[in-house]
This record gives C-alpha cells, structure tokens and sequence, in this order.
C-alpha cells in the first residue's frame, strides 16, 4: 500500500477477474484468449494531444495540459469512454520525444504532482518533452470516492473498521464497499493497474512516441512493471525507483509497510529528543510512549477540527505516515505536533494527512469528461488507494477466515508497530466486500522481454523495503538492472545526486551503470526535496 507525494505538507488494488480477463484480450499479451476476438481499438489509437495552457489557477505558466480518451472498458470499447488528465513541460531543446511519469500511490494525482514540484525534472527537459497523467479512477480523470461519510450506510473517511467485533465489522465493511461504489461511478469496476498501463500506451502512441520512456516512484514501479508485461516491444528507456512487490499478498504487504513506519518514528523520535523544540521532551523512551498514548486518547475522543470534521488517532497515524517518508519534512513534522500537543491545534498535522478528512467532497461528473480540479472529492487519494489495490490483488478471504485469522493478525501488525500495526491491518481489511482482483500482477508480471530497465533501490526505504528491488529484479528478468541506493527515505531520485544522475544518464543518453553498481549513503546534498510514498 504505497503513496508517493511531493514533500510538501500534504496528508493498493475492484474489477472482477471475469472482466479483466476480458480486458486483456489484444492487450499484447500471451496469446492464452486468443480465441476471443479482438475489439477495435483503432480510435483511440488515432488520437494525437492538443496541448494547451492549463486552466487551473496558480501552475507554472509554462506548464501545458492535455488529455486522451479512453475506453473505460478495454474488452467493449463502445460502452462508454473517459478522459485521462495531461500535463508537460516542454523540451527546451531538441526533442527526442517525451518521458511520462507516475509518482506513485496508487492515487497519486500527476498533473498536481508535477505543477507543485516539478523542477527536480528540468533536467530532463533538456531532451524530453516532460508528461505525466492522472491515472483513471484519480484526480482529474473520473475521480472515484467513497463519500464524505454523512449518510447512514457510508464509513467516514479515515475512521477504522471496529476489528474487536466481527459481526459488526463485516457489516461496516460491507457499508464501505457499498458507498465507494454508489459514489464512484463506472470507473470503479474498471480501476486497476491492468487498465491504466493499457491507458499509458495509449498515451505513448497520441503522444508521437514509438516507446515509452518512464520513470516511475514507488507504485509507480508496478505500473512499469506491468506495462512492461504488457506491452515489451513497447518499451524504451524505463526506471522505476523504490521499486513494488509483484508477488506478495496485502497482508504481507501491510506488515512490512508496519514495521518501515515504525522504524522511520524511531528515527524521527532520536532526532526530536534531541532537539529543545521537542513536544515529547528528552527521555527517548518517554517520547516513543507518549506518541502511542496520545493516538490512543484521539482514537477513544476524536477532536474537532477548523474544517468542520473530527480528527482521530488513526488520521493522526495517517498523517505521520506521510511525513516519516522524508528527513526534510521532520522539522515541519515537529512544529506540527507541537502545536497538537501544546494547543490542540490539527490544522499542521492535517496538512500532512491524506484524503481531506473533514472536508466533503463532491462526486465525480458522469459522462467522463476531465473534472475540474477543484471538483476533485476530498477521499480520492484515500478511495483510489484502496479500489486500485484492492483490483491487483486476487485475495478474498471469507468471513470464517477472516474471524478466524484476525486474533493472529491483529497480534503480528501490533508486533510489527504499536502505533501504525492497527492503522495497516485496517487497509488490510477493506478490500473485503470487493469484487475479486486480477492474478495478473502476481502471475503474468514476470520473465519480460524487453530493453533494459533501471531499478532503483534504497536500504533505508520505509515503504519499499530493498528486498522488494532485488526480488522483483530476478522476476522481471535479465533486462532489470539493480542500482543499490545506501540512503534512506522513500525513493532515491529526488534525495540523492548520485541516483539523480544515475537515473537521468540513463533516461538522457541510455548509459546504465553496471550491475551491482551503489550510491553511496551521504548522496544526498541536492535540496529539491523527497516524494513521500505509504
């Protein structure tokens, strides 16, 4: 369950496996549904961007937008389409084409990702047109939502599942499912990383390119990764960087992403007792209790908050999630907390929290057309997180099961973090209710035949543990070349110049380093800040 963000202060996988088997058919694939035929895609295919300046106030005014159309069912092309958000800057030279990125999530929104912090890329414009995309189900592009939790059925935003009463917690669990489909549209059943990456070569093709060139963070690396699966003759020069899992199911997923969190905490709490600002004082110890009591005491007396909702401890679980990603975001982190414990002022660690809590959003537009951004519903970081993990991953396991494992479970993410165990196991439970997900991911993504391909690992890495890299790197193949980051934080490209370079050598000029190349651990001295990925 990832997310990767830019680092200012701001806050995985529903389709069923009948339908996405029926999406695949000509989607360059093994040739196992040949049988079935192919629809026409040709339209879509046809398609060149109109770029023009964005509409949104306050982006860069050298920023330009765009859009594609694509079907929302790959399998039956005429029974509806929606539009798939654009932005670029501009080559400022000669121009090789374009290379597209993803920042991560899944539900990261690109379009405002790359307005917000878009220069750690200039450099690339010195050969590329520099694209990215909201994926479909996110941000501009037929946002889905759960609600904002007033009606009777829905689960508020960020509020936990009761997991100490079963019975009840399948009813609200049912309530959730049942609310993120009222409120998301048609889009819901046809969200999934199987999909968007048949939107990517969509994109590849309006954009003039004959390969797609990509870099990707955090989920943005299964989304390569699928591409690649999907479409190898496809693919140009592709990086991914704090690299996914492909392979292990979400309850162990869940788990690592526990323990990543609570040590980064640790970390932020060695480096906060020691300085006079301190909310938790100089006691080591005492700090790491006092964290744990207060998201205990918000979880039993949720706060008001300035924007009219309550704050939990969960949100706060969540919102330190976010920040723990990046070093450079622990001062900001500090004054947050200080200002919670000190005055019971939300409003900084709101700041970093995703899906808006508080706030209502507002649903999506129906016909598929792009959503103004300010339309976009305050959950859709949160809902398309969940509806896209939930669609890659097969595992739905029934009622008896789950009672009968979540003692077991409960336990071992309690191990894994006393603070964050609860907040995962959480994301873990809410797929229940949802329409089975793809074996896709788990058994096509592998053995590709394709160029090489850049894999960015780093030891420190909260998120994506360095195992993840290597593990993947053997699935993928012998196209996949390991670059081992010795730093910390989520992702290397934006907090270290060696992996900096590294990457754009590659992207730039095709120059891979050799295999089992490093960085080495103090490679961070360039200041454009770390994406924060959960």
């Amino acid at each position: 369950m990832l997310v990767k963000l830019s680092p200012r202060p701001a806050v995985r996988r529903c389709a069923g496996a009948g339908v996405l088997a029926l999406a695949l058919v000509g989607a360059g694939l093994p040739a196992a549904a040949a049988e079935q035929p192919r629809p026409d895609l040709s339209r879509f295919y046809r398609q060149q961007v109109k770029w023009a300046a964005c509409e949104t106030p306050d982006v860069p005014k050298d920023l330009q937008c765009g859009k594609v159309t694509v079907p929302v069912d790959y399998a039956h092309p005429r029974a509806g389409t929606l539009d798939v958000a654009l932005a670029r800057y501009r080559a400022t030279g000669p121009s090789r084409g374009s290379v597209l990125l993803n920042f991560g999530g899944p539900g990261g929104a690109g379009v405002s990702e790359l307005a917000d912090d878009g220069r750690q890329f200039m450099d690339l414009t010195n050969g590329y047109d520099v694209v990215t995309f909201d994926p479909r189900g996110v941000g501009r592009s037929s946002p889905v939502s759960c609600g904002d939790g007033t009606d009777d059925t829905a689960v508020p935003t960020g509020r936990q599942p009761d997991i100490d009463h079963p019975t009840a917690l399948f009813k609200q669990l049912r309530r959730a499912a049942d609310a993120c489909a009222r409120h998301s549209g048609p889009v819901l059943p046809h969200i999934g990383t199987v999909n968007a990456a048949r939107d990517m070569d969509v994109i590849r093709q309006a954009l003039g390119d004959k390969k797609l060139n990509y870099l990707g963070f955090s989920y943005g690396t299964r989304l390569g990764a699928v591409y690649a699966a999907q479409f190898p003759h496809h693919v140009g020069r592709l990086v991914l960087d704090g690299v996914d899992t492909l392979t292990e199911p979400l309850s162990e997923q869940g788990l690592a992403g526990a323990q990543g969190q609570q040590t980064a905490l640790d970390d932020f709490l060695d480096w906060c007792t020691t300085d006079i600002a301190c909310p938790f004082g100089t006691d080591r110890r005492a700090a790491g209790d006092e964290v744990l009591r207060i998201v205990r005491s918000l979880d039993e007396n949720p706060v008001p908050t300035n924007l009219g909702g309550s704050f939990s401890g969960q949100d706060l679980v969540g919102a330190l999630a976010q920040a723990l990603y990046s070093r450079d975001l622990w001062p900001s982190l500090e004054r947050a907390l200080a200002s919670l414990v000190e005055d019971g002022e939300t409003r900084g660690v709101l700041n970093f929290a995703g899906g808006g809590i508080g706030v209502r959003g507002e649903r999506h537009r129906g016909d598929g057309g792009l959503v103004d951004a300010e339309e976009v519903p305050a959950d859709n970081l949160s809902a398309a997180l969940m509806a896209i993990n939930c669609a890659d991953d097969p595992d739905r396991p029934d009622e008896r099961r789950i009672t009968a494992d979540l003692r077991e479970l409960r336990a071992a993410y309690d191990r894994a973090s006393p603070v964050f165990g609860r907040y995962r196991l959480t994301q873990l439970l809410m797929c229940y209710g949802r329409p089975r997900g793809t074996d896709f991911v788990r058994d096509r993504v592998k053995d590709v035949d394709t160029a090489k391909m850049l894999l960015v690992g780093t030891r420190g890495d909260p998120a994506t543990p360095y195992r993840w890299t290597v593990e993947t790197a053997e699935r993928l193949g012998p196209s996949a070349v390991v670059l081992d980051n010795k730093g910390e934080g989520h992702t290397g490209y934006s907090s270290s110049t060696c992996v900096h370079r590294r990457v754009n050598d590659f992207l730039l000029y095709g120059s891979l380093p050799p295999s089992g190349s490093s960085c080495p651990a103090n490679g961070k001295d360039w200041s454009a800040g770390v994406g924060t990925s959960g």
